[in-house]
């Protein structure tokens, strides 16, 4: 059986969370603050990030958008990724704006745990377009349509929704539902199905300071 190193907040984790069990993986989820001196991350990742995927060998995948294309090729069915290249690189296409938002968002998260003479605001500021680029991005290329990609449950789903619901997570005051009303209800669809429901974020307390 699997073992999901995953901190509970994490889009980066649930996103692999979401993909084991739509694939009906069984997995062992294993709850780590990696921020934390104590955390056993780098036993398992020298570049002591989560998620980590612990296979029954002793061996151990990471990087989230790694993890998702390891299992994707290690279990093709039921089939996340299109086949054709078009569709492919369509899927990624919306993976690379995903975790770059993440991304953002995790340095505006740390920026602001900073003390209060430290911070920069221009740095903050720079992070929040990138969000806010997504977001329009986001609006745009799905629109109406049930799903990312030619009406189909992809990767490319998956990636936004943790997206999505990260935000009310750690930026709940961000009006996002309200300035994009069909990503709102993009939302609310997907965290009908059973994998989403079954993986909701949820905050997590950074012992140590790392900022």
């Amino acid at each position: 059986m699997y073992k999901l190193l995953s901190a509970t907040p994490s889009p980066y984790a649930r996103k692999v969370r979401i993909q084991l069990a739509e694939k009906g993986l069984a997995f062992e989820l294993i709850t780590e603050v990696p921020w934390n001196t104590d955390t056993q991350t780098p036993l398992y990742n020298p570049l002591e990030k989560l998620p980590v995927l612990l296979c029954p060998d002793g061996s151990s995948v990471f990087e989230s958008r790694y993890i998702n294309e390891w299992l994707e090729l290690k279990h093709p069915k039921p089939a996340l990724m299109p086949k054709d290249v078009d569709g492919m690189l369509a899927v990624k296409r919306f993976e690379v704006i995903v975790d770059g938002a993440c991304d953002a968002l995790v340095l505006m998260f740390f920026e602001i745990a900073r003390d209060a003479d430290k911070q920069s605001q221009p740095w903050f500021e720079r992070q929040q377009r990138k969000v806010d680029g997504a977001l329009r991005y986001l609006s745009e290329a799905i629109g109406s349509n049930e799903f990312c990609h030619a009406h189909t449950f992809t990767l490319a789903d998956i990636a936004v929704g943790t997206l999505l619901r990260y935000l009310t997570v750690r930026w709940a005051a961000k009006p996002w539902r309200e300035q994009y009303p069909g990503l709102a209800q993009y939302s609310d669809r997907l965290e009908m199905r059973p994998s989403f429901k079954n993986s909701v974020p949820v905050p997590q307390v950074i012992r140590d300071r790392v900022a």
